[in-house]
């Protein structure tokens, strides 16, 4: 049955490969790890981003592990509002607006 449902996913969501690539070429992440001459960290590529760097974090924040020089990712107040069971979830209304642009 979890394979069964698993096909149905794929297929539920295929579009979310063709989007990331077309962001990512958008981006131009192609021609910036191009001209950089050799692999990136996500951290970099983003850094390479045209935005301020305030407007980077407000979602979910970046920080580095004390143990290990890797990076992580944690919450925000608004990111927690990105919790379906949040009294005040905007979930529902993300998720309307993706069927608004399909």
């Amino acid at each position: 049955m979890m394979v069964d449902q698993a096909h149905i996913w794929n297929h539920t969501f295929s579009y979310i490969n063709s989007t990331s690539l077309k962001c990512a070429i958008q981006l131009g992440f192609p021609y910036i790890i191009h001209s950089n001459g050799q692999a990136m960290t996500l951290s970099d590529l983003v850094d390479t981003l045209p935005i301020n760097n305030n407007a980077k974090t407000m979602i979910f924040n970046q920080a580095k592990e004390n143990d290990k020089e890797q990076e992580v990712y944690l919450l925000t107040l608004a990111s927690r509002l990105l919790l379906k069971d949040e009294q005040l979830s905007q979930v529902p209304y993300v998720q309307m607006s993706w069927i608004h642009r399909t």
